[in-house]
Parts: C-alpha cells; sequence; structure tokens
C-alpha cells in the first residue's frame, strides 16, 4: 500500500502522528486539529509509520484498530519494543471492535474512542493527552532540576572564598534555568573580603564590577531589590525574577537571573535558593571566625611575646646572680633541641625541648642567695631547698595557660629513671619523654661547666659519666642518642645568641 502523508501546519512543540490506513479519515482530523493549532502528520502505511516512530521524534499516536497490513496492537506492541514514553491513543469503528482491556493495559495504551462524524470525544482524548504530556514533562524537569541541585549542593557547600563561592552558586543556578545572565548580592556588613558594604559576582552580561553595576543596572533593579529583600518575597519584574536569600528570618542578599521560563523554574530556584543561602550563611560564619581567630591569634601571641619577655627578664635576673651558671639555660636548650632532632621529634615538641631549656631553671629566682650561691657543699637542708626550683618553676609556667605543655618539663627535669629523683619520684616510662631529654642535656652542660665547690669535666669525662647513669639516672636510650652526637656537642657556643632561643 502507498504511503500517504499529510504535512504539519502548527507550530506548536508537541508533535502528532495520525495512523490510518483510510485516507479520509486523516483528512477528517486533519481538519479538527488544523483548527485547534497542533503539529501533527498523517500517514496511512502502518508498518512505515513504525520506521517514522523509530527515526522521528512525536509524542503523541492516533492509530487506528482496524488496518491492513497488520492491525492497531501489532502497531503499539512494535513500537513499545523500543519507545515506552510515547503517548498512545486508539480509535475504533465501532464499540464491538474495541480491543480487549487486558490489551490496553499490557501495550500501556493510554486511551481508545469510536470514529465518529465531528470526533468531539478524539479531541478531548488529544487535549487530556497533551496535559499530561505537559505535566509528565513538568515532572521530568523538576525531576532533573533537583538532581542537579543535588549534584551542585556538594560545590557549593565545599569550603571556599566568599567571593568564588558566589561564582560557583551562579555558574550552578543558570543551567537549571536555561538562563546565561544572573547576578547575585551578598551583605559584607563584617567587611568580610573588601571594604564594600556589598557582595556583587555577576554571569552573562552582568559579569561587571561593582561600580559598573551601580552605574548601568542598579537605578532600575535597586527598589525592586529592597522590595524583594524586605518582604523576603519573590519579585517578578520585566526582565526575569529576584530571589530573596533568607536565612533564620534574615535577609543576606538576592540573586537574579534573567530570561527564565518562570512557569517551569519557580519552584527549583526557590529550593536551590534555600541550599545556596544555608551555604552562603556557613562560609560567611567561617570567615567571620577566621577574622575573629586572626585577631585572637594575634592578640596572643602579643600577649605571649609580653611574658616570654618577662620571663627571660627573670631568667637573666637568676644568671645574674649566679655568675657560674651563666649561660647555662641557654645551651641546654641548644643541646635539647639537638637531641630531639636526632631521635625525629616534630617541630612542636622542639619547641617545647626549646621552651624547657631556656626556663628549667626559672624557679631558682625564689632560691635564697645564701643557698644558691654558697661555696662549698650544700648540707641536707640547704639540698632541700635547693630541689624546690623545679617545682617553683613549674607554678611560674602554670600561672599562664599557653605554657601549660612545658610545665612537665619544669617540674620533672630531675626525676631519676630509677625513681630517686625528684620532686616526685617518678621512675621509668612515668617519666615525660621530653623530661627525660632535658635532663640529658642538663646533667651534660652542669657536668661542663665550672661551679663554686668543683671544676668543670671534660667533654670526654662528661660522655662517661652520662653512660654510667644510663638505666639508673638517666633513659638508656636517649643517652645512647645523646653520645650519638658526637662532635656536635661541642660545637654549642658557651653564651648562645638568646635570640635563636625562642619561637
Amino acid at each position: 500500500m502507498r504511503r500517504k502523508k499529510i504535512a504539519a501546519t502548527s507550530s506548536e512543540q508537541h508533535r502528532i502522528l495520525i495512523v490510518d490506513d483510510d485516507i479520509g479519515i486523516i483528512r477528517t482530523i486533519e481538519v479538527l486539529l488544523k483548527r485547534n493549532g497542533y503539529n501533527f502528520l498523517g500517514i496511512t502505511d502502518p508498518v512505515e509509520a513504525i520506521e517514522l516512530i523509530r527515526k522521528e521524534h512525536f509524542d503523541l499516536v492516533v492509530l487506528d484498530y482496524i488496518m491492513k497490513p497488520i492491525n492497531g496492537d501489532q502497531v503499539v506492541e512494535s513500537i513499545r519494543s523500543f519507545n515506552e514514553e510515547i503517548y498512545i491513543l486508539l480509535l475504533t469503528g465501532h464499540k464491538d471492535l474495541a480491543p480487549p482491556l487486558e490489551t490496553i493495559r499490557q501495550l500501556s495504551i493510554q486511551g481508545y474512542c469510536e470514529k465518529g462524524d465531528r470526533f468531539d470525544q478524539l479531541l478531548l482524548l488529544i487535549e487530556s493527552g497533551i496535559k499530561s504530556l505537559n505535566l509528565m514533562q513538568s515532572i521530568k524537569n523538576f525531576k532533573d532540576g533537583l538532581n542537579n541541585i543535588l549534584e551542585a549542593a556538594p560545590k557549593i557547600y565545599h569550603l571556599q572564598a566568599i567571593e568564588d563561592l558566589l561564582e560557583e552558586i551562579l555558574t550552578s543556578l543558570t543551567p537549571l534555568v536555561n538562563s546565561q545572565d544572573a547576578f547575585i548580592l551578598v551583605d559584607n556588613s563584617q567587611n568580610l573580603v573588601r571594604n564594600d558594604k556589598i557582595l556583587f559576582r555577576g554571569l552573562g552580561k552582568y559579569q561587571i564590577n561593582m561600580n559598573d553595576f551601580t552605574a548601568n543596572w542598579a537605578p532600575n533593579l535597586m527598589e525592586k531589590i529592597g522590595y524583594a529583600r524586605t518582604t523576603k518575597k519573590i519579585i517578578f519584574v520585566e526582565q526575569g525574577l529576584i530571589l530573596p536569600l533568607v536565612y533564620n528570618n534574615e535577609s543576606i542578599g538576592v540573586i537574579f537571573v534573567e530570561n527564565i521560563d518562570l512557569k517551569e523554574a519557580i519552584g527549583l530556584l526557590e529550593i536551590y535558593a534555600t541550599q545556596a543561602t544555608s551555604a552562603l550563611n556557613n562560609a560567611l560564619l567561617h570567615s567571620m571566625l577566621d577574622v575573629k581567630n586572626k585577631e585572637l591569634n594575634k592578640t596572643y601571641g602579643e600577649l605571649r611575646l609580653r611574658y616570654l619577655e618577662t620571663i627571660e627578664v627573670l631568667r637573666l635576673t637568676v644568671d645574674a646572680k649566679d655568675v657560674y651558671t651563666c649561660g647555662h639555660s641557654d645551651r641546654v636548650a641548644l643541646y635539647a633541641v639537638t637531641l630531639g632532632e636526632a631521635l625525629g621529634l616534630c617541630p612542636s615538641e622542639l619547641e617545647l625541648l626549646r621552651l624547657g631549656g631556656v626556663f628549667h631553671d626559672i624557679g631558682k629566682i625564689a632560691t635564697m642567695d645564701s643557698v644558691l650561691l654558697k661555696n662549698g657543699k650544700l648540707d641536707l637542708e640547704e639540698f632541700d631547698e635547693i630541689k624546690k626550683h623545679a617545682i617553683k618553676g613549674a607554678h611560674i609556667l602554670s600561672a599562664v595557660s599557653m605554657f601549660k605543655e612545658v610545665v612537665p618539663l619544669i617540674r620533672h627535669h630531675h626525676e631519676r629513671y630509677d625513681g630517686k629523683g625528684y620532686p616526685d619520684g617518678l621512675q621509668g616510662e612515668e617519666i615525660p619523654y621530653l623530661a627525660r631529654i632535658l635532663a640529658v642535656a642538663d646533667a651534660f652542660d652542669a657536668m661542663i661547666s665550672d661551679r663554686q665547690y668543683r671544676k668543670r669535666l671534660t667533654s670526654e669525662e662528661a660522655r662517661r659519666q652520662l653512660l654510667e647513669g644510663a638505666g639508673t639516672q638517666f633513659d638508656a636510650q636517649i643517652v645512647k642518642a645523646f653520645l650519638e652526637l658526637g662532635e656536635r656537642v661541642d660545637q654549642v657556643p658557651q653564651k648562645p645568641d638568646p635570640n635563636k632561643l625562642l619561637f
């Protein structure tokens, strides 16, 4: 059978295919569809109709049930093998010739009607079908939009600079609504980025700076933007819409999107705006905290410096009281840090060693001169007084929280590995590791320094003393590591530069 086509006569977005082996029926339906402005195509060969649907896009098919060479249900079965979405309506010459209900269900046929002189029922079914198609398309668009929002969410929630986040929000938004021209305005009352009161970012024709926006676009839009922010409602303008960004009932800015299908996009925009506002609020809070943290760190650093200067004055006072121990604390700090580096300690641990070395004898500021400067051997009472310097030093440093981590080093640098040290009689692993390192450094420098009651030992003699005390007075592994330093220990100057001792 020769195929005959009737050309489409409308520019409606939905395409309708009419399939009937009776050209007269097609001509009749043509009049009906033309009158109602539908975009359609008519064809008399059902086999060729199947191939046409396979190659081209149609939204709705109207086909006769009884045709040659194959019937309508066979046509539908073939179509459903490769296209499950197309909307199908069946025509029957008589109600007795209607397909079985089970066939209609199995083949997902959306409806059927009898042929008549006016085809009023068919027109109603077509209108209903078009409405269903529009609704399904809206649902699909909304579903796709939600998926796009879910895909965009990790990007906009990723912690980043405020200005980068504004651009990310726009670039993720515009594909959702098929628009290329948009901008976002956000409050900058905390001066988180610049001194501008408002942060601005634009795409498309709005990809300009704030000054150009103010001069060229703001006069026509700012009143509407202000109204949207005040009412916290979406405002429609001639160019597009203004979407307020509201968090905890407070407006923090707006998004403007131009040239969009408002009916399709409005729901998606509201959902996306909620996500964008939350991400912006998080970023603004983080930026605010970052600014406050920087201010606090600056203040903390200044306080720390002032306190270090105060402690340094006290330490120098101790050194000034005893010419024999002048420079001792600085050298202990260098020995301890050098040993700590050899043991693979991290920078924060090395800083604690440095501070511990510099301040380990700070408690002697409270020791009586008669004891501290005595020539000759101390009696038991005097020795007990000297031993108190570890507790007194720990007490001095514990007065400020920033030095809480160095306090254990000051208190326990005279503990012995065998538990016979002071002030707490700790032994072995009970003694803090850094305090055990400091104990070796302190003992070594004490042995190679002149004291009122004895002459200093040579480096070799001091090393032998450390080796003899390994496992009893000192941690054997730390002594071993110290002895392996060799000549590096002898290169420590008698009077190290104090400026290189503190961070």
